[in-house]
């Protein structure tokens, strides 16, 4: 893998050194080579060195280096298109170049906007055993940080309760990054009077995750440590982010030494009363309808979030995105609220899932 990506690094800057240079003039393509080499490792080191940054300087780095990383994406992809075109239409030099850099912007501006478009998917799950409806607000990948903080939390959580649900689930990457854990960024929680459940993902354990527990203990949220909990006829169980067995890996790599296989072995679920499986990624599907599990609900993909990854994440995942099954087992994957690295959604949009478990006919 690290290899497919220096060779992707490397071909995708001899290939704008060159558009640009034919485009615009440039005699001196080595210059062109050390900008277009600089940009992509200023975005790695902007991403990584900074997201857990809490100053002002280091904030904006790490927003220009994530806008950095979507605009370079839809320019490079706007240069092949009009490489495309100009087989057909034989386009002037400086009009290639100009409506490259135009396309690549007015997307990047539309990701933008399109990311904070966020829909409430609603629908129904039956399940056999349950004496009522229970409806279950689902939010994930919110990702508050550099680019989101309590006030969108705030509409989040009260978009996701307007259908009055009996219970809110949260499954994990709450925050990206240290800038936004506090206190007040969480007091939105606070004025529920349903219960509030929460399993880590990948991104809090970056940003620091005993005190990010710590916090949501504090405002009152039901923390779930690989542990079953009892909401009427229904068993909630909540998984630390692992990998699904000691045979794969999860997407990024988790080097945790549990596994969702093991850890539902131990657990004392009961088989034939109804449950709900919260983990951050939606891995370890064999396992969870092993366990007799009724509804997974997961996050973790993003659906792909920026074109052509909304595709390509098909085949990484397979569960990427929406309602899926295997025997009795049901699982909902969902697109998250929020965004990881560019602020932006291209061919996805965010949404908020609503799932009303009904009694079995």
């Amino acid at each position: 893998m690290p290899l497919i990506t220096l060779a992707v690094l490397v071909s995708s800057n001899i290939y704008l050194s060159r558009r640009f240079a034919w485009a615009f003039s440039f005699e001196n393509t080595t210059a062109l080579h050390i900008i277009f080499a600089i940009i992509p490792i200023f975005m790695v080191a902007g991403l990584i060195g900074f997201s857990n940054a809490t100053s002002l300087f280091g904030s904006l780095l790490y927003a220009i280096a994530a806008f950095l990383t979507g605009f370079m994406l839809y320019l490079l992809l706007s240069l092949l298109l009009l490489d495309l075109v100009n087989l057909i239409v034989n386009l002037n030099p400086v009009t290639f170049g100009v409506t490259a850099l135009a396309l690549a912007t007015l997307v990047s501006f539309y990701g933008i906007i399109n990311a904070t478009r966020t829909v409430v998917t609603n629908f129904d799950v039956p399940v056999s055993g349950l004496s009522k409806e229970i409806k279950i607000a689902h939010l994930s990948d919110i990702h508050l940080g550099h680019f989101r903080g309590k006030a969108h939390f705030e509409r989040l959580v009260k978009k996701a309760t307007a259908g009055n649900p009996h219970m809110l689930v949260i499954t994990g990457d709450l925050f990206d990054g240290k800038k936004q854990i506090s206190a007040e960024t969480l007091k939105p929680l606070e004025y529920l009077d349903i219960p509030v459940f929460f399993v880590e993902g990948n991104h809090d354990n970056y940003s620091g995750v005993t005190r990010i527990k710590h916090l949501l203990r504090e405002a009152g949220v039901n923390v779930l440590e690989n542990e079953v909990f009892q909401f009427d006829a229904l068993q909630i169980v909540g998984l630390n982010h692992m990998k699904a067995d000691k045979d794969t890996e999860s997407i990024p790599p988790n080097p945790s030494a549990k596994s969702i296989e093991k850890v539902l072995e131990e657990l004392e679920i009961e088989y034939d009363k109804p449950s709900l499986l919260l983990h951050h990624s939606p891995d370890g599907m064999k396992h969870a309808s092993n366990a007799g599990i009724d509804l997974y609900l997961a996050g973790h993909t993003h659906a792909g979030q920026l074109f052509p990854m909304n595709h390509l994440n098909d085949l990484l995942f397979s569960y990427n995105r929406g309602l899926s099954r295997l025997n009795d087992t049901r699982i909902y994957v969902s697109r998250g609220t929020g965004t990881f690295g560019p602020p932006m959604r291209v061919g996805t949009k965010g949404e908020i899932p609503v799932i009303t478990l009904t009694k079995m006919p």
